[in-house]
């Protein structure tokens, strides 16, 4: 092994608007056996932590000059890490025909991560079991998903044009240890 840290930036992914958790996926994947991944990214990547600890890293997250973040992803030791570059699937996911209306819309395009993250938890907090509310988004919200399975909310996610995604998300029970 050459390095035992591969380098990965996605400062510029995400500000230019886009969604960097395929490249880490992709990145992750061709890691060497029991080499790890130092990301850098302008915001504190919370939900992709549960996700890695998932494929068997663990992580150590610091602030950086300039407010942005260093994320050090290493192998678990014993834990041989998943190597597909998975994306959570979210399209045609759920049937949401019997659902109710949309009773709060959040439009959260022109947002940067983590922003559109944090405001949908929060409406969801907001809502009664069964409510639905709906979101817009300029991308796809791919650590979002993760956090609404581990919450027990139900979602479809439909890309409705070129950097256009309309999210429904039914408000579920919170299960036991959600965070």
């Amino acid at each position: 092994m050459s390095d035992p840290l591969r380098t990965l930036d996605v400062r510029p992914i995400l500000k230019a608007g886009g969604e960097p958790f395929a490249e880490i996926m992709k990145a992750t994947a061709a890691l060497e056996d029991g080499q790890g991944l130092r990301l850098l990214a302008t915001f504190n990547p919370v939900p992709l932590y549960a996700i890695m600890e998932g494929k068997g890293y663990s992580h150590q997250e610091r602030q950086i000059e300039g407010g942005d973040w260093e994320i050090i992803l290493m192998p678990d030791a014993g834990a041989a890490p998943a190597r597909a570059a998975s994306v959570p699937a979210a399209a045609g996911a759920v049937d949401t025909a019997g659902w109710p209306a949309p009773s709060r819309t959040a439009d959260l395009r022109g947002m940067l991560p983590p922003e559109p993250l944090v405001l949908t938890l929060e409406t969801l907090e907001a809502l009664a079991v069964g409510e639905v509310m709906e979101a817009w988004y300029d991308r796809e919200p791919l650590l979002l998903y993760p956090e609404l399975d581990v919450r027990g909310h139900p979602y479809r996610c439909d890309k409705r044009g070129a950097n256009e995604y309309h999210v429904r998300i039914r408000r579920g029970a919170e299960r036991e240890g959600a965070a």
